[in-house]
């Protein structure tokens, strides 16, 4: 049942009950509650699935809003739940969001996920399925394919979304469109984007070892869609950022913050090009050591995008692990821009943009800034954020909802990031040359058809265009 629904049978059912109590005044509730009483049709009940770490923030974040009720809590680790359990303690709590999905489905409006990259996917799509709203935690799915079907099926289910790229709503990414459709530094054909990610361990051999699982963990229920492995402490509550099977590592943990504006601002459709390097790894000299389970310690990721306004493409390399671009050379030798651990640089024909997802950004050269500061703003703000957007969508309905990452933004956007680490992946399957020699990692160019979901030129990436599930697991 949909929010407006769900609204109208509260309505009735307090109709109904107003007529069967003749002869008493009805007070009106908000009269008994206080000025900040909302009335219970017009309050979102949330789901929460993975309530620690970030969703314990998430659900905090949210229940600012007089209008939301946290009505239930999921998680399978008991130690990441404690906090959210003493914020929320009417809240019944589960360890399988889909037991709590088939019993209290019927009194649930909306669901936040936040879980590891794994299951968003398969948790997001159970919830839309049975017509809630969804709050999903960046990058929106695991897998290409993943993004594209809840692309596909948030238009089919009509119901509200928005992925958690928070910086999404706030005032740098806007100001940063104002210069650059103002026309300040001109076309642009060249994007940078880089983070100091990973700042957990990636790069490493698979742990081994063998390790008693801790009382308060469904580990089971952990690996959810992931291939049967024992259990070892290395892959949570944290690091399973850092390892394929759970995580999409510093491009997928970051750039859907630091590529928002790139995607968000310039006429750009899904890449068609995608080629990759990575920091080797040596188990001895000369010796190149595999570490195909964990994502790479570093790495550089070239995409080609077209242009949808038919001016041909535009360029973006992606840049982690502390590898940055080239200082800008207008700047002086001296000059002071900042936090360069992470941003973006566009170049213009006529200028370039220098940015931080939650910083200003800065117009290059530096003497220019005059002419940031006379700029208008042009563009709508949401002073309510990105969370409180998001609820104040759920409760006007799908045909009302304005969110800054729906998912037929977010579903597109994350499909142009998770492509860079099919690239990454790939690159451990590249054929031997005549002598047995591995080619140098990444130097195959991929070359993409968006339509088909396929690479057209080296078919074992394919591979990685969709996530494998274990049986019991299912989109």
């Amino acid at each position: 049942m949909n929010t407006k629904s769900r609204k109208k049978s509260r309505r009735k059912f307090i109709k109904a009950s107003a007529a069967s109590i003749a002869g008493f005044m009805i007070v009106p509730r908000h009269v008994l509650g206080g000025t900040n009483h909302v009335p219970p049709s017009d309050t979102l009940y949330i789901a929460g699935i993975g309530v620690g770490g970030k969703g314990k923030s998430d659900l905090a974040a949210m229940a600012k809003s007089p209008n939301v009720k946290i009505a239930y809590l999921c998680d399978v680790d008991d130690r990441m739940a404690v906090d959210s359990r003493d914020s929320f303690p009417e809240a019944p709590y589960f360890k399988d969001f889909r037991e709590m999905l088939d019993k209290e489905g019927k009194n649930i409006d909306a669901v936040t996920v936040s879980t590891p990259d794994h299951t968003h996917a398969i948790a997001t799509m159970r919830a839309m399925q049975m017509g809630k709203h969804v709050y999903v935690q960046k990058p929106l799915t695991h897998s290409i394919k993943e993004a594209r079907l809840l692309t596909e099926a948030a238009r089919k289910y009509k119901v509200v979304t928005q992925m958690g790229n928070q910086y999404a709503s706030d005032e740098p990414v806007r100001r940063t469109q104002e210069i650059i459709d103002a026309g300040l530094i001109g076309e642009v054909s060249k994007v940078y984007a880089w983070t100091n990610r990973p700042v957990w361990p990636q790069g490493i051999p698979t742990p081994k070892g063998n390790f008693d699982v801790p009382n308060e963990l469904d580990w089971d229920l952990w690996l959810g869609p992931a291939a049967e492995m024992t259990y070892n402490p290395a892959y949570l509550p944290f690091n399973w950022r850092g390892w394929w099977a759970f995580g999409t590592g510093a491009l997928g943990d970051m750039a859907c913050h630091i590529m928002d504006p790139f995607f968000r601002i310039l006429p750009v459709d899904y890449p068609i090009e995608v080629e990759c390097s990575a920091t080797t790894a040596w188990e001895g000299f000369f010796k190149v050591a595999n570490y195909k389970d964990s994502c790479p310690a570093s790495a550089i990721i070239h995409l080609t995008f077209p242009r949808t306004d038919g001016k041909g493409n535009i360029k973006l390399t992606w840049m982690d692990g502390g590898l940055q671009p080239e200082r800008p050379p207008e700047l002086g030798p001296n000059d002071d821009i900042g936090d360069f651990s992470n941003g973006f640089i566009f170049e213009g024909t006529n200028g370039k943009v220098f940015g931080n997802y939650s910083k200003p950004p800065i117009l290059i050269p530096l003497s220019r800034k005059g002419e940031v500061d006379a700029l208008p703003k042009t563009l709508k703000r949401i002073p309510e954020g990105h969370y409180i957007s998001w609820v104040n969508a759920c409760l006007k309905g799908f045909d009302e909802a304005e969110v800054s990452s729906p998912f037929n933004y977010a579903g597109p956007f994350s499909e142009a990031v998770l492509m860079g680490n099919l690239a990454l992946r790939a690159y451990m399957l590249q054929e031997k040359d005549s002598k047995g020699r591995t080619r140098y990692p990444g130097r195959k160019k991929l070359l993409w058809d968006a339509k088909q979901m396929k690479i057209t030129n080296f078919d074992p990436a394919n591979e990685f265009v969709m996530s494998n599930y274990r049986n019991g697991w299912t989109i």
